[in-house]
């Protein structure tokens, strides 16, 4: 069944050389993951329900041989997977870690450390939050940025989603400074308080100590304020990168060896950054493009398949895909 899920779609002569391949350097599949959880409102597509985690687990733990970030793959005799969660959300700590622990299941935590013990929420459920959750708003939000001032309806639901879909890149987009302002501003308008939903924080300090001191658990730095390092000066993205790693290892006193780049496609990141991250000591690094690991593959631009909320026969189509990109 594996042979035939590795080489779905191939020509055969692509067929030919992958099991080759695999005989010599079997792949490792990287899964990212970011939360698990119920919610009644998901639009980025990052929550998975425990159910389906669960479900997910057991077939990976019957069917593969499920690996560490940190393992030496190259002695690796069959296929492998290894299970990855990004930022530091609080269901990592209260739904992700038990089913983990009750399945024996391995998996790396990459925690972006600004919020840890905040009742903060990231930056994307902010803007959520305050555009789309029920309230009463304003009828127009007026924005100046970068010498243009423009105007949007929001007295209306359809509205204020418009909005919410060209405002994130605009804030993806931006230094932590100037993000942070624009969302103050969106703050004042709603009338909305700081403080984020209980369903959207993140770790506690308690929590992130309860992840970390897993025996299951490989912890990894994420950046401080989550934000794309290719927007950022060379001095940023090194304050962004050693600071995440520096403030998990004080917090732990565990070294980490291992960070993912936030967003983590090709154009988030550059060859600067993946320098800074070599020279931070950092062993592996992940990033979120399709793609396996294999013997030639770069350590520090690891790609990584990301997993929605799929129930476990929609999974096992996406595995097989996932295989054979």
């Amino acid at each position: 069944m594996l042979r035939a899920a590795l080489h779905i779609g191939c020509t055969p002569l692509v067929r030919g050389a992958k099991l080759v391949a695999n005989r010599f350097c079997p792949p490792v599949l990287i899964l990212l993951y970011h939360r698990v959880t119920t919610l009644e409102s998901d639009p980025q597509l990052l929550s998975v329900t425990p159910g389906n985690f669960r479900a997910h687990l057991k077939y990976l733990k019957d069917h593969f041989c499920v690996a560490r970030l940190e393992d030496d793959w190259v002695r690796l005799r069959k296929p492998a997977v290894v299970i990855t969660f990004d930022d530091g959300y609080a269901d990592n700590a209260l739904e992700a870690l038990p089913i983990l622990e009750e399945l024996q299941v391995p998996a790396t935590f990459f925690v972006a450390t600004s919020l840890i013990g905040s009742e903060r929420e990231f930056w994307w459920d902010e803007v959520e939050r305050l555009l789309i959750c029920q309230r009463e708003y304003p009828p127009s939000f007026e924005l100046s940025l970068s010498g243009k001032i423009w105007n949007r309806p929001t007295a209306q639901a359809p509205d204020r989603l418009r909005l919410y879909h060209e405002i994130l890149p605009i804030l993806r987009s931006l230094a932590p400074e100037t993000r942070g302002e624009l969302l103050e501003r969106l703050r004042l308008w709603s009338g909305a308080a700081p403080q984020g939903r209980a369903s959207h924080r993140v770790l506690s300090g308690e929590e992130l100590r309860r992840v970390a001191a897993s025996p299951l658990v490989t912890l990894g730095a994420h950046t401080v304020s989550h934000s794309p390092l290719s927007v950022l000066p060379a001095s940023r993205q090194l304050e962004e990168v050693a600071g995440s790693k520096q403030w998990l290892e004080g917090f732990t006193g565990e070294t980490v060896q291992v960070f993912s780049y936030p967003f983590g496609s090709k154009a988030d990141y550059t060859a600067e950054t993946v320098a800074i991250c070599r020279e931070a000591g950092f062993a592996r690094t992940c990033s979120n493009f399709p793609g396996q690991w294999r013997g030639r593959t770069d350590l520090h631009q690891l790609p990584r398949q990301l997993v929605r909320n799929w129930d476990l026969e929609t999974f096992k189509l996406q595995l097989t895909r996932f295989w054979t990109s």
